[in-house]
């Protein structure tokens, strides 16, 4: 049966694939968030999971706000990455994994979950970036594992609840754990945490708000599913909302997980970012 090893978060911001590109890891600016990631590297390569399910939201590359899906599954043999305008370099293809995509799909409806499911997807910085930081050089890392898009509705208001989100990653979970294949599967939380773009409160961070989200969803996610919808936005920012991808993450990983790491940095681009490595523990 398929297991799942673990959770990864991290910010993917558009700017951070542009550090990578540049090679600025060790800038003065950039160095404090990425010297989270050399930790997870090591992670990654002693359990080396056969599967990546990469839940980010899409910028209006694959989506845009006429045809918004709530929850989109990519079921496709790979995903091609295209060029957004933003500067960064065009991936090559990712590899997915249609067979388990399908297998997910099958068992969310079944619990009644409505999911849109993509046959062709284009993933933007959104689903790049944290592929870049979690496997770098991607096609020219040996572990680089094939990889499921999950896309979230996080722009085009009404958004899903963190208690509707928290659900779905439950229902992951199980959808994975039923999967008849000895693989490793590892969970991405991508986005946030807490950010404003534009209007009166541009720039907008909450580090209070970050940490104690950072906590909660370690110790007692269910607690975060009484933060309502309006009071994200309040308390997080217009584009904070990206954290219920982390809540979809968490659901999937089970009642109990190990920290393994934590790291909290502000700012990025305007962003407070999170990155945290948590670890499933069996029952």
């Amino acid at each position: 049966m398929a297991k799942i090893i673990g959770g990864l978060t991290t910010s993917h911001i558009p700017a951070v694939g542009n550090a990578i590109a540049r090679d600025m890891q060790q800038d003065d600016y950039w160095k404090p968030f990425f010297d989270a990631y050399p930790p997870i590297h090591e992670w990654l390569d002693k359990h080396k999971p056969d599967v990546a399910i990469n839940i980010y939201n899409d910028h209006g590359l694959g989506f845009f706000l006429d045809q918004m899906p709530t929850f989109a599954i990519g079921a496709a043999h790979e995903y091609i990455n295209e060029d957004e305008g933003w500067g960064i370099p065009v991936m090559p293809p990712f590899k997915g994994d249609a067979r388990l995509s399908w297998h997910i799909i099958e068992g969310m409806v079944n619990d009644e979950f409505d999911i849109t499911s993509c046959q062709e997807l284009a993933v933007d910085h959104g689903f790049t970036v944290p592929m870049q930081l979690f496997w770098p050089g991607l096609g020219k890392n040996p572990n680089l594992p094939r990889a499921i898009p999950i896309s979230a509705n996080t722009v085009q208001h009404p958004i899903p609840t963190l208690k509707r989100a928290l659900d779905f990653g439950k229902s992951l979970g199980r959808a994975i754990r039923s999967y008849p294949e000895d693989i490793k599967v590892v969970i991405l939380g991508t986005g946030g945490l807490s950010h404003q773009l534009d209007g009166e409160r541009a720039g907008f961070i909450n580090r209070e708000f970050d940490e104690m989200c950072m906590e909660k969803i370690v110790t007692d996610p269910e607690a975060l599913t009484k933060i309502s919808r309006h009071e994200l936005v309040e308390k997080a920012g217009a584009q904070g909302t990206e954290f219920l991808m982390w809540m979809m993450m968490r659901g999937a990983l089970g009642d109990k997980v190990n920290p393994l790491l934590k790291n909290y940095h502000i700012p990025i681009s305007n962003t407070g970012a999170g990155t945290m490595l948590l670890e499933c523990i069996d029952d």
